[in-house]
C-alpha cells in the first residue's frame, strides 16, 4: 500500500514539474514565469519528496528538512528575482486592448 501512494506521489510531482516547465514556455514576461517556476515547481518538488518518504520511510527526518529549505528559499529568490528585474527597467506584460472598442470609438 504505501507503494502505491508513493507511486502516486511522484506521478503527481511529474506532472506538476511538467506543468511548471510548460509555464516557463508559455508565460509571456518574466514575472510570469517567475511565478511558474515558483508555484508548480515548488509543489513538484515537495510531491517527489512525499513519494520518496512513502517509498523509503527511513529518510523522512532528512526529506522533511529538505522540504523546508524549499519552502523557505523558493519564495524568497523569486521575490528577490522579480525585484531586481523590476529595478532593472523590465516592466510586466499587459494584454493588449480590446480592438472591438477601438474600431467603435474612432
Amino acid at each position: 500500500m504505501m507503494r502505491w501512494i508513493g507511486d502516486l506521489f511522484l506521478l503527481v510531482g511529474a506532472a506538476f514539474a511538467f506543468l511548471g516547465a510548460l509555464g516557463l514556455i508559455r508565460m509571456p514576461d518574466v514575472f510570469n514565469r517567475i511565478q511558474t517556476g515558483t508555484k508548480a515547481v515548488t509543489l513538484g518538488a515537495l510531491c517527489f519528496l512525499a513519494g520518496i518518504g512513502f517509498l523509503h520511510p527511513q529518510w523522512w527526518t532528512k526529506l522533511v528538512i529538505i522540504g523546508g529549505f524549499l519552502l523557505v528559499t523558493s519564495p524568497v529568490s523569486s521575490s528577490a528575482l522579480a525585484r531586481a528585474f523590476l529595478i532593472a527597467g523590465v516592466r510586466p506584460w499587459r494584454a493588449p486592448e480590446d480592438r472591438d472598442s477601438t474600431l467603435e470609438e474612432g
